[in-house]
């Protein structure tokens, strides 16, 4: 059934059709509609579970993390400085190996004081051990929940669920809302192998004392790296059932071009327009956008790009003081593979809810190359749609 439809609405029909039976979240902008419509289907008796209040995210997370462990589907969601304020049981979560979902409304980050889009806050908290996937339009938010679930609760780790505030959150626009018979032939009754029991109470996150805390954090590595496997899966599963299928990276003319624009989330629709128009002109310019981030997909990546001479990472975040996290992590793919990689320019765009036009996207595509024609890139790191003027750097 086709509805017209924002991505908080379809975060939250995604949960309420995967038949969650607790949610626990605190209201953020932009993500405060997703938990608003689920506390209407609870109180219309349309979803059957346990709403439950508190007074931060810290507690929603903790909430969530409780339910987890006695055993049953949990829903949570945040943004920005909330996700901020879940940073210390983010990683509780994980350690744990629970499997839990959450949908994260990407904003920015204080200070100074933002409520607009860019992705500071999930890529702040990539090294938290939760499985990451970034979403370009409300469709997939609410396929990729779904599918969270699934690779959550057989690989036992918590999955993030992240797409653009305003631009996803707030828009409206056709999205296929699978039947509940179908979700749940896809999505079956859960049950956590190592519940938590009343009859036999006992303590889980034992003190990781040097002797095996750091072969725990080996074990959850190796889990989080494997996990690509069941990624793959589960994504191939619902394509088969649903007609629909994302995969960890998605390649739009990227394999004969010489310039590629690498990014995450809503911008790629926006890069794939942009792309259109220089192929209607026959310049060879591509696209490639992650749709997971972690685990990261080295392998993919890099046989994505192998044809590539200058690779240009657009992305909505920055490693103060270094780059951006997508570019760094891609470099890094491209170590240790016994051939010379590609050129490679990092431009840092769309902080704070600037807006990336295609003229921003056309000016990346043009330093890329006169970097080719240079045979050199000088500056790794290039801010697009900087207002210089304000900085005092040109009159």
């Amino acid at each position: 059934m086709k509805e017209v439809i924002s991505a908080n609405e379809a975060a939250a029909i995604a949960a309420k059709l995967a038949r969650v039976k607790v949610i626990s979240a605190y209201p953020i902008t932009p993500q405060t509609a997703i938990v608003e419509k689920l506390s209407e289907f609870v109180a219309d008796g349309e979803l059957d579970a346990e709403f439950i209040k508190v007074e931060s995210e810290h507690s929603a997370l903790s909430a969530c993390v409780g339910a987890a462990a006695a055993g049953v589907r949990t829903f949570t969601a945040a943004s920005s400085q909330g996700l901020m304020l879940m940073s210390e049981i983010l990683f509780v979560a994980s350690g744990l190996r629970l499997p839990l979902v959450m949908a994260n409304a990407n904003r920015s980050l204080s200070a100074p004081l933002s409520i607009w889009c860019d992705q500071q806050d999930s890529f702040a908290v990539r090294d938290s051990g939760w499985l990451q996937i970034y979403c370009e339009n409300s469709q997939e938010v609410l396929d990729s929940i779904l599918q969270a679930y699934r690779i959550s609760e057989q690989a036992l780790l918590p999955v993030m669920v992240c797409f653009d505030g305003y631009i996803l959150t707030h828009t409206a626009e056709p999205v296929d809302v699978p039947d509940q018979k179908e979700v749940d032939e896809f999505l079956p009754p859960y049950k956590y192998p190592y519940s938590l029991d009343p009859e036999k109470p006992l303590t889980i996150g034992a003190v990781g004392v040097p002797e095996y805390y750091e072969e725990f954090r080996y074990m959850l590595h190796e889990a989080v790296a494997a996990s690509r496997e069941k990624l793959v899966e589960v994504d191939e599963e619902f394509g088969r059932r649903f007609g629909r299928r994302f995969g960890l990276i998605e390649r739009y003319f990227s394999d004969d071009a010489d310039i590629v624009l690498v990014t995450a989330g809503s911008l790629s629709g926006t890069i794939k327009d942009v792309v259109d128009d220089y192929r209607a002109k026959g310049e060879s310019v591509g696209h490639l956008r992650i749709r997971v981030f972690r685990p990261f997909p080295s392998d993919d990546i890099v046989d994505a790009l192998k044809n590539a001479k200058v690779v240009a990472v657009l992305e909505k975040d920055i490693s103060l003081g270094y780059g951006g996290a997508i570019f760094t992590d891609l470099a890094a793919a491209f170590a240790n593979r016994g051939r010379k990689p590609p050129l490679m320019i990092n431009f840092i765009c769309g902080l704070g809810g600037r807006d990336v036009s295609p003229m921003d996207i056309r000016e990346a595509v043009r330093q890329s190359a006169s970097a080719l024609q240079a045979g050199e890139v000088k500056r790794n790191v290039r801010w697009l749609g900087l207002r210089e003027k304000i900085l005092g750097l040109r009159a």
